[in-house]
């Protein structure tokens, strides 16, 4: 790894901005939408069967549009039913839009937040501390695996606090194949995850990953594939603002543009057209992820 290369995860503002651009870049959250209010809703009917009380968490729920996305979901089938939601996330910010969000959405008034920050390991820490018992009817981890040391510890921890009828969504990135372009973003993240600032992260864990894990322990679940593609265009011209923000996102590298060599930046660049596709002057970088709904223990 380059010394002259820090994670974006070192600089909060900056990497709000790289994700809210991305966001708007991408089709990740339309997909998410869609299969919270097609697949899930028959999942989550069947978690509510029978009960007019759920516990639910959010981990790493970011600024919560996902959440709320679940939570209408959840209001529009299950009208009469009352949610105790527990969000956890490390990042202040998020959690502070998270709340500002929630305070500008009507219809919440059956729903009781508990706003908790921190790690998803600090927040195992401290319920393994308190000697906690509470189970969970739903529990969700979207696109969140890649910042944890630990994907495996987190997954087991999380189910283990499952309820009996209770579900676990995962969503990650998949990766079938080094040699499709349907997998493009993850297939870059393992061309040079020894050479970008990664390690501290669980950025190349893919959806096949989680699969062989659950697979391993024997545990039951169902898996579904979500295309999505982001438009990376503007990463291309040189000293755009917007584009250099995108490409810090897409490389997870503070400032990537000025601090990577020319030879890196170069070879990243060109490794991103190839893996990408050109339509109507734009660049598309396609990507697939997964959702994975696991069921408790036993």
């Amino acid at each position: 790894m380059a010394s002259s290369l820090k994670s974006l995860i070192h600089d909060e503002g900056r990497y709000q901005r790289s994700y809210q651009l991305y966001l708007e870049r991408s089709t990740e959250h339309q997909c998410a939408k869609d299969f919270i209010h097609s697949t899930l809703s028959g999942i989550l009917a069947s978690v509510v069967d029978g009960k007019s009380h759920l516990n639910v968490i959010g981990v790493g729920s970011g600024s919560g549009e996902i959440d709320l996305e679940i939570l209408s979901e959840l209001r529009l089938k299950h009208p009469g039913v009352t949610v105790d939601y527990e969000v956890v996330e490390p990042n202040n910010k998020q959690l502070q839009n998270f709340k500002a969000l929630v305070s500008q959405t009507p219809g919440l008034d059956h729903i009781k937040f508990t706003w908790t920050q921190m790690t998803a390991s600090e927040f195992e820490e401290q319920w393994k501390v308190k000697k906690m018992t509470k189970k969970f009817d739903f529990i969700h981890m979207i696109q969140m695996l890649y910042y944890v040391k630990d994907p495996r510890a987190v997954i087991s921890f999380f189910q283990s606090l499952l309820d009996n009828n209770g579900k676990l969504l995962i969503m990650q990135a998949c990766c079938k194949s080094m040699d499709s372009q349907d997998d493009a973003w993850i297939k870059f993240w393992k061309t040079y995850e020894n050479t970008l600032p990664l390690t501290d992260m669980s950025m190349t864990v893919t959806c096949e990953d989680i699969k062989s894990f659950l697979d391993s322990k024997g545990v039951s679940y169902q898996s579904y594939e979500l295309p999505n593609q982001v438009d990376i265009t503007e990463c291309f011209t040189e000293g755009n603002e917007r584009g250099e923000l995108l490409l810090d996102f897409v490389t997870h590298v503070l400032e990537f543009s000025k601090t990577a060599s020319p030879e890196l930046k170069a070879g990243v660049l060109e490794h991103l057209r190839h893996c990408s596709v050109e339509s109507n002057s734009k660049v598309m970088l396609k990507n697939k992820s997964g959702a994975i709904v696991v069921h408790p223990f036993g």
